[in-house]
């Protein structure tokens, strides 16, 4: 069975290493995007991942269709039209410098699509998981409408349904994505979101946690994925505990809210590479966990693991094995050379 996974892959484009916008001479080229991401770390893992998204035909968007195909994702129900891939720029930050990002994503081929381009009852055979982020449905009114053909497709044909709640301020307000993602939550099976999405998106605040200066409070997160929980009838939430100490330095856990069960993961300490896909590489190895029948806390240990390993490489795909994540879950966090 295969997870489906479905939204808007980019180019990212970035200065070498860690020099700023203004100052750089020479930029590099990879491709992602928030269910790309998802969709590598499953097939790293073994698993069988689909990807489906809308592409303009031209040579860049081929380079981003090789890359996917080069990390074993199944591209075979991506369709063609419109006239250009987006793009964004990343600025690496360091010490308390802050990473920046710049969309150039408007009129992208995805965010023109329509609800006629996808046959999601062809799309869906042979799965048993859907993931989509909050991302897909604010690109556009009619991508709203497609995400929600799919999670209505999704259920007809007994297909588990996770998003990442992933609010971007740049694509929408949070009065339209609480609206729109209220509608689509009614399918989610698994909610994945960070210490400000339920705040943005839903009002969901959790109590005595300063985000910016690193305080977070464990009662008032179980609060956040309760209150998440009941409100949507969502059996399962994940919410990522990120600790910023600087930008090259944070303190990183997560906690899973199952069935009013909670269970929250080790922390790391860590040295960021690079943080871009940091949580998409938490999402994937959580689905990873929970579609192979792991324990509650072995799942939320893995996809801590897997995402406090994503942090040390460049780009944003987790170039990582089960194996290392679960050499890392077993404690060996030396960074020694293996040999």
């Amino acid at each position: 069975m295969k997870v489906v996974c479905f939204g808007e892959i980019m180019g990212r484009i970035n200065p070498m290493g860690y020099q700023r916008f203004v100052q750089a001479k020479e930029f590099e080229i990879s491709y992602a995007g928030g269910e790309a991401n998802v969709a590598v770390s499953l097939a790293n893992y073994g698993t069988e991942a689909s990807y489906v998204t809308k592409l303009p035909q031209n040579d860049i968007a081929e380079a981003a269709l090789r890359d996917l195909r080069a990390h074993k994702v199944d591209v075979s129900d991506v369709v063609f039209g419109g006239e250009r891939l987006g793009l964004y720029f990343v600025e690496k930050g360091a010490s308390q410098r802050a990473s920046k990002v710049i969309y150039d994503r408007k009129y992208s081929s995805i965010s023109m699509a329509e609800k006629s381009d996808f046959d999601w009852d062809k799309i869906f055979d042979g799965a048993d998981w859907f993931h989509f982020t909050g991302i897909t449905p604010a690109l556009s009114d009619a991508c709203a409408e497609i995400c929600m053909d799919a999670c209505k497709a999704a259920k007809k044909h007994n297909v588990k349904v996770s998003c990442d709640l992933n609010f971007r301020k740049n694509l929408w307000t949070s009065e339209k994505a609480g609206k729109v993602m209220a509608g689509l939550m009614e399918y989610v099976d698994v909610a994945i979101a960070n210490e400000e999405d339920c705040e943005k998106v839903f009002g969901i605040k959790a109590q005595n946690t300063d985000i910016t200066g690193g305080s977070l409070s464990k009662d008032g997160y179980i609060e956040v994925a309760k209150t998440l929980s009941e409100k949507f009838n969502i059996p399962t939430v994940a919410i990522t505990l990120r600790g910023s100490i600087s930008a090259n330095d944070n303190n990183w856990a997560a906690m899973l809210y199952k069935d009013g069960e909670v269970y929250f993961s080790k922390n790391y300490l860590i040295h960021i590479v690079d943080r871009v896909g940091g949580g998409d590489s938490f999402g994937g190895g959580l689905i990873y966990a929970l579609r192979e029948g792991y324990s509650n806390q072995d799942a939320i240990e893995f996809a801590v693991a897997a995402s406090a390993l994503k942090h040390t490489i460049e780009h944003d795909f987790n170039e990582v094995s089960v194996a290392e994540v679960k050499n890392l879950m077993g404690g060996d966090g030396s960074g020694r050379v293996q040999r």
